[in-house]
């Protein structure tokens, strides 16, 4: 028998919860090395599978169902087609590897909580588990109760241990916006899968067998084959897509997030802009664009307009910020459009892009939220008209903030170049598109190129809240009489933040690390949406030849 590598990762958290949650409650210390001990294991883990998983890269061409890796197949209630399914691909072994990346950081950075420590790695224990559950479910009903199982315990979080002003109001906004958001998706994956059974191809991928007649399937290996009629897919493509779009914080369904980001405590919100967000996006991805290409097709030149805005709106709100979280916060909306500009674009280039910066913007925002709350320990504000000098009391966090920064900003050598160029790359190939069946007649040769110009334009605005905000904090004079808690950066810190910093490096210098697994994770749901491309290019061809003998015939 196999070790079940991916059911560890998920599961273990869980278990760790719940043993922790058994200890007395003065036993606090044990909470953390619990939590820690978990994290590593985990980290161990997702280290292994995706260098295996790199080591072995499928074929261009194969079906995505034969490029999954480390299954797990259980039978749970076959009577509805609900089965215990992981496995993974590219794109999710590399956001295993990032959620335990960032778990172990938000372990380390809580190691001073003193407030019901028991509690709250149990909690955040659940959060990873949620988490990780989404990025390797192979099956829909799984992959759903994970999802919600990542979204309950940020409420509980948020409202014990957040930021006392906010707290309540930005949990219950955060919550209902993402139950809501996952329940209109639900709604729609419900109606697809009671139609699934008859629109499936007679021939599948190696190891799937043909559902028998009243069969039912939630396994996403028979989902990513389906090719459901073109007008169901118009009609359903938007709810399923928008609504884990909600969690990628996709305009105008966003501003659920920078609250969520402020009122949370640290390693929530590193948690929160590093991993949850990320959620959303391949949530989208995995169940919208996978399943249904011609749905993709028809809504995704629409969709980039919202893509800008988010870009654009994110970034013009971010410079406008005094709140050093609220800044990240608006930034991570504006980065998160970036994830969804890629999968607009409906090429290879984007598509890879958006999945490296899914990577480098959550290493990046834990890394900024990281230092902003070990600035908020020792000053006990966060406003930036109020902080200066931080060099000089707090030196050590100075270079990891600006490198975060010229990250957020796309410099060349940082892990945001490595994965914003693809996607600019991918927006200005997608110009050459020539698609008319598009939901209100946009074509993307219209106007992408276009896009891609203003787009730049945040780049601009970035580094400019970025510069301002490292002269402000870091810079100008000292007053040491007026902070009394300045106490020096923990060695537990140092070794998160330096984590952090490594890993946006090594991507910028060594993108090989990095592309080519992400790249093979794309290639099949980038292949699904090239066939019904050239499907309904052939359909535009047809139904204007038959205009046009239409107009003869009549002239005649």
């Amino acid at each position: 028998m196999n070790f079940p590598f991916l059911s560890v990762i998920a599961l273990l958290p869980i278990v760790t919860a719940v043993v922790i949650l058994l200890l007395p409650k003065e036993r606090g210390e044990n909470a953390r090395m619990l939590a820690l001990g978990a994290m590593v294991m985990s980290l161990i883990l997702s280290l292994y599978v995706y260098i295996a998983y790199y080591n072995n890269l499928p074929d261009p061409g194969t079906p995505w169902a034969e490029t999954l890796a480390f299954v797990e197949e259980i039978s749970w209630m076959p009577s509805v087609g609900i089965n215990y399914i992981l496995g993974i691909d590219g794109m999710s072994a590399t956001l295993v590897l990032l959620t335990s990346i960032v778990g172990v950081g938000g372990v380390l950075i809580s190691w001073s909580i003193e407030d019901r420590p028991r509690e709250f790695y149990a909690f955040f224990m659940l959060l990873i588990a949620g988490v990780q559950g989404v990025f390797v479910a192979v099956d829909g009903f799984l992959l759903f109760f994970f999802y919600e199982l990542a979204v309950l315990p940020m409420y509980v979080m948020i409202v014990i241990w957040g930021w006392k002003e906010r707290r309540e109001y930005a949990a219950m906004k955060l919550t209902l916006y993402l139950l809501i958001g996952s329940f209109v998706s639900f709604i729609a994956f419900l109606f697809l899968y009671f139609q699934l059974p008859s629109y499936l191809p007679s021939e599948l991928p190696a190891g799937l067998d043909t559902l028998a007649a009243g069969e039912y399937t939630f396994d996403l290996r028979y989902w990513s084959e389906a090719m459901f009629p073109i007008q169901m897919q118009q009609i359903w493509f938007m709810p399923l897509f928008i609504g884990f779009a909600v969690l990628a914080g996709m305009f105008p369904f966003h501003n659920w997030s920078p609250d969520g980001h402020v009122a949370a405590p640290t390693a929530v919100s590193m948690i929160h802009a590093g991993v949850l967000m990320k959620l959303g996006a391949y949530a989208s991805m995995r169940v919208g664009i996978q399943i249904m290409p011609e749905g993709t097709i028809y809504w995704m030149p629409f969709i980039m307009l919202l893509t800008l805005v988010n870009v654009l709106y994110g970034s013009f709100i971010a410079m406008r910020q005094r709140d050093m979280k609220y800044l990240i916060g608006y930034s991570s909306v504006s980065h998160m459009g970036l994830v969804t500009m890629g999968f607009a674009t409906m090429t290879l280039y984007g598509f890879v892009g958006a999945g490296i910066q899914m990577v480098s913007h959550g290493v990046m925002t834990a890394l900024f939220f990281s230092v902003v709350g070990m600035v908020y320990d020792r000053a006990h504000t966060r406003n930036m008209d109020d902080l200066s000098g931080m060099r000089k009391a707090l030196p050590f966090l100075t270079i990891p903030f600006i490198i975060g920064g010229l990250v957020s900003m796309g410099m060349p050598g940082l892990s945001g170049f490595i994965a914003e160029f693809p996607i600019f790359m991918g927006l200005w190939d997608g110009g050459s598109l020539n698609l008319t069946n598009t939901a209100f007649g946009l074509n993307p040769a219209g106007y992408y190129q276009i896009v891609a110009i203003l787009s730049v334009l945040a780049i601009v605005i970035t580094a400019a809240y970025i510069l301002r905000t490292v002269h402000k904090v870091f810079w100008g004079e000292y007053e040491g009489e007026k902070w009394h808690d300045m106490r020096p950066i923990l060695p537990i810190d140092k070794i998160t933040v330096v984590m952090f910093c490594f890993i946006l490096i090594i991507i910028g210098v060594v993108p090989s690390v990095i592309a080519p697994i992400v790249e093979a994770g794309m290639i099949p749901v980038v292949e699904r949406v090239q066939e019904a491309q050239q499907a309904v290019t052939v359909l535009d061809s047809v139904h204007v030849a038959a205009t046009n003998l239409l107009s003869w015939l009549g002239g005649a």
